[in-house]
């Protein structure tokens, strides 16, 4: 009997603690405890599920235009051209075959983008649209017209300033193009074809694009690369960000076609705005150079110089006195960054220098030997001064009516010569009564070769004595007169 009493207490005795358990963990649910590694704190949990750490996948949310498109597409302009042109004065063979006609002159029209910067009316284009105008006028987005006044054009960045009498205008603000990144969403706001307010999009494809098709010893070309359509009249007009700012001036395409072929060129807003800020403040872009002809880094210029990337540009050549001969640069040394942004190739370092003016001090850093070096430099104008840039000084002084330069070394090579100056500017004088026109080659001046304006001004001893005089007209073919004293 006594087992009984004892096993039944036992029995009473689990049966009391079950229950006391299943009161415990489920009626008063006291949270489970674990203790820190020193014992010293306690940390309570719950229950949970299992889960990934990683981020969980979404859906790709479109990039929106619109806002760009937008605030942009009113302030960009149609930009239409008037000039004068006639066939080549004193061609004999086209006298011969059509008498007096061949010279009679004829009004021609061609037309581009632009677009506006302020409110009072400065409106930025590309040289090359304005350039051999008589006549500008501006048509903006609501269908007003007004003459335009040029301000001042650079050839050698190919843009122009414009300035129309208009004021509360909509215009576009300056981004950063240093800031562009390959891959980034652009819009390109023109006027292909004649058909105004034309919005295309694409993506930032290269930066820093050397076409070789500005024709200038002092030429800049770093042109961001887009695959943003871009036809026949879109040249002067806005490429934008997202954001709606502007990052560069639409320029040029390249394509076997003439056509749009997926790929487009626009100059650096970073370049534009320099350029810009001069043509208002002087008249005239404030040039800086540093002395130095550059080619891009070859495998056997690394390797000369211990350096294990093509990247950079290489100096060919040094000027004797020039900014970069007296802080102590050489030739071969590879620039790598100037004033502190990298350099990758010869048209980044001629896009740096470009937003800089004369007396400017900055650094370059270079690679000499393997070893890393950076010296401060004061940047020059093209005389090898640090004053401001007079029009004698960039475009060349006045000799029988006309502004004329030296040849650059592709256009020797184009026309086959080893000297000659270019007519840029032709106003009242003995060469415009002979019929010379802005873009003739003159070869010789009363028999003596000439490479610059001081060799014409020496060859017509003062502008007195003109016994002949040699070129190449616009069209290519030579012409010569000889005078009677």
């Amino acid at each position: 009997m006594k087992a009984k009493y004892f096993l039944g207490a036992v029995l009473m005795a689990i049966l009391g603690a079950a229950i006391a358990l299943f009161a415990y963990t489920r009626i008063i649910e006291k949270p489970a405890t674990v203790l820190t590694r020193n014992d010293s704190s306690k940390i309570s949990t719950q229950e949970a599920s299992p889960v990934l750490t990683s981020y969980p996948l979404q859906d790709p949310q479109p990039v929106d235009l619109t806002y760009a498109a937008e605030l942009t597409v009113h302030a960009v302009v149609h930009v239409h051209i008037k000039t004068t042109v006639g066939a080549e004065a004193n061609n004999p063979i086209l006298q011969w075959f059509y008498g007096d006609r061949s010279s009679r002159p004829r009004e021609v029209s061609g037309y581009g983008s632009g677009v506006i910067i302020s409110p009072d009316g400065y409106i930025i284009t590309n040289n090359h649209v304005v350039e051999d105008a008589d006549n500008i006028e501006v048509v903006l987005n609501d269908n007003r017209t007004f003459p335009a006044k040029l301000i001042g054009r650079d050839p050698n960045t190919d843009i122009a300033l414009l300035k129309i009498n208009a004021a509360n205008l909509q215009f576009i603000k300056y981004g950063d193009s240093d800031q562009l990144k390959l891959g980034e969403w652009v819009l390109a706001v023109g006027n292909p074809f004649n058909l105004t307010s034309t919005v295309t999009a694409g993506i930032v494809s290269a930066k820093g694009r050397n076409l070789g098709i500005l024709d200038s010893n002092y030429s800049i070309e770093s042109f961001i690369q887009t695959d943003a359509a871009l036809n026949v009249g879109n040249s002067g007009g806005a490429l934008v960000n997202t954001k709606g700012l502007l990052v560069g001036i639409t320029s040029a395409i390249v394509s076997p076609s003439g056509a749009y072929a997926g790929n487009s060129f626009a100059i650096p807003v970073n370049i534009v705005k320099k350029v810009v800020g001069d043509l208002k403040e002087y008249g005239q872009v404030q040039r800086a150079i540093i002395g130095v002809n550059i080619k891009a880094v070859t495998e056997e210029d690394a390797k000369k110089n211990k350096y294990d990337e093509l990247k950079g540009a290489v100096i060919s050549n040094i000027v004797p006195g020039g900014s970069a001969d007296a802080a102590g640069l050489r030739e071969n040394d590879i620039v790598t960054k100037f004033d502190g942004v990298a350099v990758n190739s010869p048209s980044e370092l001629q896009e740096q220098v470009g937003e800089h003016r004369p007396g400017d001090k900055a650094t370059i850093t270079y690679i000499r030997n393997g070893k890393e070096n950076t010296v401060s430099i004061t940047l020059k104008n093209i005389a090898g001064t640090t004053s401001l840039v007079t029009p004698e000084m960039e475009e060349g002084p006045m000799v029988l009516g006309a502004r004329i330069e030296s040849l650059s070394p592709s256009e020797r090579d184009k026309y086959d010569v080893d000297s000659g100056v270019k007519v840029t500017e032709i106003n009242d004088g003995k060469l415009k009564d002979l019929g010379i026109r802005k873009g003739y080659i003159i070869l010789s001046i009363n028999g003596k070769k000439v490479k610059s304006a001081s060799d014409v001004r020496d060859a017509v001893g003062g502008q007195k004595n003109l016994k002949s005089i040699e070129g190449i007209q616009s069209d290519g073919t030579m012409f010569s007169y000889s005078f009677r004293n």
